[in-house]
């Protein structure tokens, strides 16, 4: 998808209102989450037969847009770190967040990953695999709901202290109803060749969720319903779209095709990839020099200077991506003798990808915070 990075460097920054979009009406549907409305209809005509080409191809979509969107978050996260957990011009709260989500967490996992395997206990790193589905599914509505934030400061539709509560029961609800019904129809499997187990919940429990996650559904229904005659008729639609599709597509209905599941996570990375590509435009934007042409000269066909940064930025997404990924896990298999009968072939695949998706929550779990000087002063230009 072509990005829309034409604005003038050098227009007034103070006193102009945030964009109404991030790129603009169409661009932001489909990369916010509406994308999944249509594609979702369209692999209940696919045959089955097609799993395999279908999930080959994911693979390469991977290496585009999975392991980018995990790969940014690092950039950000870790840019100026020193200057963060020294508190310049952080508060006391948002400089403990960075120290710990930046050096503790990865510490604490660091550890455990080396205890379980060091100790073959294969149990306790196959719990590891249930965190991250636990995590992952808390991060995915989190995200959505964070999403229905930015389209509505950018419409300038904004939510009061109530409705936003709504907001976060409901997706909290539904996570939690989609979780337990994970649980209850896989009691245990394979991830990456190691045995995971996850944890068996009385039925009366998934009764409950179900109660909530629907009573919070109809009150959310209707409390937009109410913002909709109180704005005149006006709502951030495309955060509404990301909010649902996050909540229900890609969690709640997820196991509905087995395509689906090879899909949702390329449409949820999509969907942090429309904000992460517009926070850095804005970035480099801001930079002295920002509208100057590039040097050398050739690389003036490429627009001004901010322009190349941004795709330098996204280009170095790509390939500390496919580091971390694939490279680094490769090299470990290569000069790290184990034992492949007890942990199969794939440790240290297994390792990094529950690593960087459970540290991925805990990053943007601080990265955009309301309050983050970096984010209000980015990412709603």
């Amino acid at each position: 998808m072509a990005l829309d990075l034409s604005i003038d460097a050098q227009a007034p920054k103070a006193g102009t209102p945030p964009g109404r979009y991030l790129f603009g009406p169409v661009a932001d549907f489909l990369m916010l989450g509406g994308s999944a409305f249509v594609i979702l209809p369209i692999l209940f005509l696919v045959p089955r037969d097609y799993e395999g080409p279908l999930a080959a191809t994911m693979v390469v979509v991977a290496y585009l847009v999975n392991y980018p969107h995990f790969a940014h978050s690092y950039q950000i996260f870790y840019r100026n770190f020193g200057r963060k957990v020294r508190g310049d011009g952080y508060d006391r709260s948002l400089q403990l967040r960075y120290f710990f989500a930046g050096v503790i967490v990865p510490l604490i996992m660091a550890l455990f990953f080396f205890y379980g395997a060091a100790t073959s206990n294969t149990r306790l790193l196959g719990f590891a695999a249930n965190a991250m589905f636990f995590f992952v599914g808390w991060h995915y509505v989190k995200q959505g709901y964070g999403m229905l934030m930015v389209d509505a400061v950018l419409k300038r539709k904004f939510f009061d202290g109530r409705d936003k509560k709504m907001l976060l029961v409901n997706s909290y609800a539904v996570w939690i109803l989609a979780w337990l019904q994970t649980n209850t129809a896989v009691t245990q499997g394979q991830y990456y060749g190691l045995q995971y187990y996850t944890f068996a919940a009385p039925p009366w429990i998934t009764d409950i969720a179900v109660v909530a996650a629907v009573g919070s559904t109809a009150a959310t229904l209707l409390m937009l319903v109410s913002r909709w005659r109180r704005n005149g008729g006006g709502l951030p639609y495309n955060g509404i779209v990301a909010y649902v599709a996050s909540l229900y597509l890609w969690i709640l209905i997820a196991r509905i095709n087995p395509l689906w599941l090879l899909v949702v996570p390329a449409l949820h990375s999509l969907q942090y990839l429309a904000v992460v590509w517009r926070y850095q435009t804005n970035v480099e934007r801001d930079v002295s020099d920002a509208a100057r042409d590039p040097e050398p000269k050739i690389l003036s066909a490429l627009g001004p200077r901010y322009r190349l940064r941004v795709l330098g930025f996204i280009i170095g997404g790509a390939a500390l991506g496919y580091l971390g990924f694939s490279l680094i896990p490769f090299v470990l298999t290569a000069m790290i003798p184990y034992d492949k009968q007890v942990f199969g072939s794939s440790l240290f695949f297994f390792i990094v990808l529950i690593f960087i998706n459970v540290h991925h929550y805990f990053l943007d779990n601080v990265m955009w915070r309301r309050g983050n000087p970096e984010v209000s002063r980015y990412l709603f230009r």
